[in-house]
């Protein structure tokens, strides 16, 4: 079936419509860690495009003073945190507490009042706080960046749609290892699951919300 055929059958289904923006969003990044940004990893690749374009998201959040909140995923050295995800990926062994791969890409390292949570799942929600965190701000919408799409990215586009929190996923900030992949999922996510946008239109939503009173960059 052809990408035009398939688009055909979606929107006969009635799938791909848009969801409704809140006034309160918050930037998640998912798995922005080195071990995914730095092709010197078995788990990697080169995402200097993605990173940068979440660069310019992070800098109107953070001039508007919105919750940004990463993620990372990191295991223990006895890998016995990783259950079955450990059978069928083993390079997600290289992904130890403590070490390099854990980190937050340098690039766009948080700041001392942004969250940090470390997963063990695909899901950024599945075993952690984050819905805790989100509910804690008053965050009504996600802005969703990272990495992979065919992944994290993915999973947590579905949990976000099941607790209730619409979400714009900007394709320019979002990467994947293999194109492929990385494309098909961007397409079955604007049907399902979220808003798949320009990053300019993310921005130009971040924009246009309220922001805190004294925010500063």
């Amino acid at each position: 079936m052809s990408d035009e055929q398939a688009r055909d059958v979606y929107a006969k289904a009635g799938l791909g419509q848009g969801v409704t923006m809140g006034e309160r969003p918050a930037v998640l990044v998912i798995d922005f860690s080195c071990g995914f940004t730095d092709p010197e990893c078995a788990l990697g690749s080169d995402m200097t495009p993605e990173v940068e374009a979440t660069k310019r998201l992070l800098d109107v959040a953070r001039a508007k003073g919105l919750p940004i909140v990463y993620t990372t995923i990191g295991f223990e050295p006895s890998l016995k945190d990783g259950g079955l995800w450990m059978q069928k990926v083993p390079a997600l062994g290289d992904l130890q507490m403590s070490g390099r791969w854990v980190d937050i890409d340098p690039r766009r390292a948080p700041r001392d009042d942004e969250t940090v949570i470390v997963k063990k799942g695909a899901s950024g929600f599945f075993g952690t706080n984050l819905a805790s965190v989100l509910v804690s701000q008053k965050v009504d919408s996600v802005i969703l960046c990272g990495a992979t799409t065919s992944g994290c990215i993915r999973a947590t586009a579905i949990d976000l749609l099941q607790y209730g929190w619409p979400t714009m996923v900007p394709r320019e900030c979002v990467g994947d290892r293999a194109q492929a992949p990385h494309e098909a999922n961007l397409f079955d996510i604007q049907a399902k699951y979220a808003d798949v946008v320009s990053v300019d239109d993310a921005i130009a939503y971040l924009e246009g919300v309220p922001g805190k009173i004294g925010a500063t960059t």
